[in-house]
């Protein structure tokens, strides 16, 4: 991917620390103790671990977020350095402290509780401009928990465009379920959406994935839909694909979504056609779920392409 710009990706969103719980456990009120069968202390945010996606894939890819001067934020920073990630954009700030999530992980599914932290403190004016301006692709992940950055993401992406770049955004989960929050104004900016499927039913107003996944993709954005072990769906105007997950034993699901969201654009900013980005897609995702955590197990570009 030869370009006279620095990176090909530059990622903009949350940043924390997670710490993973696995076990076939539930927790109880009551002083009640419980045993699990492992912890593990990992990068967290899907922001972080699409970067990391990205990186191993062989894209050039630039962060920008905030983190507090604390030994989760300095884990952070040294984390995706050793990853081969542009930290330059990332703000330290001793006001707040970084953001932490804990993660209950069963099988395919999972429980968590976050404390935001530092990821609701990202500010617009934080962002250098710079940065903007040496990347071809931008890439905004969990628009719904920058409280601070929320409001100004549509002129992120004004300038972005400005700037000659496309545009991706993952929203994730609504904590307050209210699934607004001026979204329409970022969505009519982004070039590519990637929610997972109970986001697009919730985004849409509608519970049938393919009627919503037509829905939003007639405002213009690609739009693919990651639907956990059924694979992923995508929709480009009237052009339509679906792709299967690979069948892997699954030791955690945390952050598959955001590698799945790596692959998927990596195949976009190598000109791939639809089927085949979103095929790498759900290669990278599903690879990305042997070991716990959302970065051990994410896969270099040949041993996903020998999966594709």
């Amino acid at each position: 991917m030869s370009t006279t710009r620095d990176f090909d990706l530059l990622v903009v969103g949350d940043l924390n620390a997670d710490l993973i719980l696995c076990g076939d456990v539930e927790p109880t009120f009551g002083q009640v103790e419980k045993l699990i069968d492992d912890a593990t202390l990992t990068l967290g945010g899907s922001t972080a671990i699409f970067a990391c996606g990205a990186a191993r894939l062989g894209l050039r890819v630039a962060l920008v977020g905030k983190v507090g001067d604390d030994e989760f934020g300095r884990f952070i920073v040294r984390e995706m350095n050793t990853r081969g990630v542009n930290t330059e954009g990332v703000a330290t700030d001793p006001q707040v402290k970084t953001g932490l999530t804990v993660i209950l992980s069963h099988g395919n599914d999972r429980a968590m509780l976050t404390y935001s932290g530092s990821i609701s403190a990202l500010r617009f004016a934080e962002i250098d401009r710079a940065l903007i301006a040496r990347a071809r692709h931008l890439h905004v992940a969990s628009y719904f928990l920058l409280d601070a950055l929320r409001p100004d993401i549509p002129a992120l992406f004004d300038l972005a465009r400005v700037s000659g770049l496309t545009v991706s955004l993952d929203t994730n989960y609504d904590p307050t379920e209210k699934w607004n929050s001026g979204l329409a104004d970022a969505l009519r900016r982004a070039d590519v959406f990637l929610p997972n499927e109970t986001e697009l039913h919730a985004i849409a107003g509608i519970a049938d994935t393919e009627a919503a996944l037509e829905w939003l993709a007639s405002g213009g954005a690609m739009v693919a839909v990651k639907c956990g072990a059924r694979g992923a769906m995508a929709r480009r105007g009237s052009e339509r694909a679906s792709a299967q997950a690979l069948v892997v034993d699954v030791v955690d699901t945390t952050g598959a979504g955001d590698t799945f969201d790596a692959g998927f654009i990596f195949g976009y900013l190598a000109g791939w056609e639809l089927a085949r980005a979103l095929r790498l897609g759900c290669v990278c995702a599903s690879l990305s779920t042997r070991a716990a955590g959302g970065t051990a197990a994410q896969p270099k570009l040949a041993e996903a392409l020998e999966k594709l």
